[in-house]
């Protein structure tokens, strides 16, 4: 994935939720990129006046492979307009974009009658191969 992509998503993400003012422009505070080095690696970071922050290294998984991806780690904050700071971290690599943060929303335990199913079919897969073979 293009670093440039990702730091897109990241200031599109904390645009949407910030409040919007749209009479005068939001100082950088901060900001410093490294990068891309002749590895893949690079890393930046930013601070803007209204209290965005956004940080992010990435770096090349499996360089010269068929499996060459490239895989970036970051985290990016944001105050909505009642005060609330929202925090989230992120790994983007060839599993996709992948979210943490208190407020996102988190999937459902697996119950435990589908853990025990799962660990007896782990635990049983000559049983499986062999109602594959009568299929």
């Amino acid at each position: 994935m293009n670093p440039l992509v990702i730091a897109l998503c990241a200031l599109v993400a904390a645009a949407i939720a910030a409040p919007i003012d749209n009479t005068s422009p939001i100082p950088i505070v901060r900001q410093a990129l490294d990068g891309p080095n002749p590895d893949g690696s690079y890393n930046y970071n930013y601070e803007t006046g209204n209290g965005i922050q956004a940080q992010e290294e990435g770096h090349l998984n499996n360089a010269g492979t068929d499996n060459e991806a490239l895989e970036a780690h970051g985290s990016f904050s944001y105050t909505d307009a009642e005060g609330q700071t929202y925090q989230i971290t992120y790994i983007a690599n060839e599993n996709g974009f992948q979210p943490e943060g208190a407020h996102l929303p988190t999937a459902p335990p697996v119950p435990p009658q589908i853990q025990k199913a799962l660990q007896y079919i782990a635990e049983h897969p000559e049983e499986n191969e062999e109602e594959a073979k009568d299929h």
